[in-house]
């Protein structure tokens, strides 16, 4: 057998796979996200940007991210297994057996019945135990509620106006149906500071 002939008649194939896998990198891989990212920015712009929140020009946060807040004057997110880092976003991945998630939600529980004024039995789940992400931007009303009296009285206001606030501001189930009410702390505490500027 001719082996350069073989060699030659093999040079369509090559050539037609070459071909193809150009094809396949510059349209999956380039095109396709191109056309993705482009429609995204077209169809949902708030959220291609990151669902940024913007005060006086500058960016404060985003919905999709919980992050801390220090002041007793305002809610508290869940706890957070990645320090409230979007880059570093995960769950502690502790089974209900391990003995140091029970340590840290008990060492949890103490800490916010005493900052809340509640008996331990009472603190709602979501203030004890990090979301699978980390940076979970949303509480139950239940873990909100709890938080009410002293938010009030850090800032001079009535209960009843924070909780007039709370209630503003907690997302019913989509459609009705799909999933549970829950409340985004971030948009719950710049709602808190605008009705702490506005006007009597």
């Amino acid at each position: 057998m001719d082996t350069s002939q073989l060699a030659f008649d093999d040079r369509p194939s090559l050539r037609a796979a070459l071909v193809f896998t150009v094809f396949v990198l510059l349209g999956c891989g380039l095109l396709y996200e191109l056309a993705g990212t482009a429609l995204g920015r077209v169809l949902f712009p708030h959220q291609a940007q990151g669902t940024l929140i913007e005060r006086d020009g500058r960016v404060v946060g985003s919905t999709l991210v919980a992050q801390p807040f220090a002041d007793a004057r305002y809610f508290q997110p869940r706890p957070s297994a990645a320090g409230y880092d979007p880059m570093a976003v995960a769950g502690s991945n502790q089974a209900r057996s391990n003995p140091a998630l029970r340590q840290s939600m008990a060492e949890r529980r103490s800490i916010v019945a005493q900052r809340e004024g509640l008996p331990e039995s009472a603190v709602p789940g979501d203030l004890l135990t990090a979301s699978g992400s980390g940076i979970d931007p949303d509480l139950s009303p239940a873990a909100a509620a709890v938080q009410v009296a002293r938010v009030a009285k850090a800032r001079g206001m009535s209960v009843d106006a924070v909780q007039a606030l709370l209630r503003a501001n907690t997302t019913p189930p989509q459609f009705g149906l799909l999933g549970e009410p829950r409340v985004n702390v971030l948009e719950l505490n710049l709602a808190l500071d605008a009705a702490a500027t506005r006007p009597e």
